[in-house]
């Protein structure tokens, strides 16, 4: 039975990149929660956070995730704190398979930092809070089903590795 695959991992990890082409090599859909949030709420992440507050923003990104695993087997990639959320990771044990994408501080800071969107990583030394989201939620994203380093390896290197992990252990 074909189930799901949920990348988790900090902001700059490679969900929506490796997610988009993830989706494509196995021809599923790809569901960017952070995308599909920002499009429903008209506003970029930041300025919900901002206005609304990471509470309402969690919630929203919570019932997103729940939408999308009711949905057709797919790629879900949610944002980076959504594994850190209450319940949020045995709300998939039964539906996906839950992959870590391990990334050290140091790369998932330039990684994120072009887009300059990401509202945890908006304060004066981005470094050191990429550093402490990780001391915070890398209790949870060891929790998944599967890692997968990132470090040092080209996009379409961790895709081989997302593949064969989807076609053993997701049903793909």
């Amino acid at each position: 039975m074909m189930r799901h695959v949920v990348l988790i991992g900090l902001p700059g990890s490679g969900k929506t990149t490796v997610g988009k082409m993830l989706a494509d090599a196995l021809k599923a859909p790809f569901q960017d929660i952070d995308a599909i949030v920002s499009r429903k709420e008209g506003r970029p992440i930041s300025m919900i956070f901002a206005e609304k507050g990471e509470a309402v923003f969690r919630e929203i990104e919570r019932v997103e995730v729940e939408a999308a695993l009711a949905g057709t087997p797919a790629i879900i990639a949610p944002g980076g704190g959504w594994a850190a959320q209450p319940g949020a990771l045995s709300s998939v044990q039964q539906r996906g398979l839950v992959v870590y994408l391990k990334t050290r501080p140091d790369t998932a800071v330039t990684r994120a930092a072009p887009q300059g969107n990401r509202p945890v990583l908006m304060g004066e030394d981005p470094a050191l809070q990429m550093r402490q989201l990780l001391q915070e939620r890398e209790p949870f994203y060891v929790l998944a089903d599967a890692t997968v380093e990132t470090d040092r390896k080209a996009p379409a290197k961790v895709v081989e590795e997302l593949v064969r992990l989807a076609r053993t252990r997701a049903g793909w």
